[in-house]
């Protein structure tokens, strides 16, 4: 009597899922830190918004010139932040992907912005023991394709700095 390996291939297929599944960190943890970002900065939060970047964490600006680390970004919000004025973004998608050693988490979001429209957050979270902290955060705002040239244009004939 000859046996089906149905049974055979469905244990070696359930086992090779299991380690794909635990090979991935969960993306909700990274998730939440970036949730919290962006309601901390829509509360104008000073301490919570900041306490969610690494140490060695960066902020790049929609503007060329804006690259500013922790202590610089925490200089350039405070004054918006003591006033009650932070940003508000609402996220309506993001993708999480994670290093294959799981110690660093990529994203990038699509947000809406009441000034600024559709724009587009993108960066990087390390883990800190079980923490996640944003490790660079870059806020962009898409150009359509079609408008691209017209653009390029225009920042070519502003004054640089």
């Amino acid at each position: 009597m000859r046996r089906s390996p149905l049974p055979l291939c469905t244990l070696a297929l359930a086992l090779v899922l299991a380690t794909a599944l635990r090979a991935q960190p969960a993306t909700a943890p990274v998730a939440s830190v970036l949730d919290r970002f962006h309601a901390a900065a829509a509360k104008a939060d000073f301490a919570g918004y900041f306490a969610l970047f690494a140490p060695e964490g960066v902020f790049l600006g929609t503007d060329a010139t804006e690259r500013w680390t922790v202590p610089e970004f925490k200089a350039f919000a405070k004054p918006y932040f003591d006033r009650g004025r932070g940003w508000t973004y609402t996220v309506k998608s993001r993708h999480v992907v994670f290093s294959p050693d799981g110690t660093h988490a990529i994203f990038d979001e699509h947000l809406d912005n009441a000034s600024y429209g559709h724009c587009r957050g993108s960066g990087v979270l390390r883990r800190v023991g079980d923490d996640w902290r944003i490790v660079q955060y870059h806020l962009t705002i898409p150009i359509p394709n079609d408008l691209a040239g017209q653009v390029v244009k225009l920042i070519r004939g502003a004054k640089q700095p």
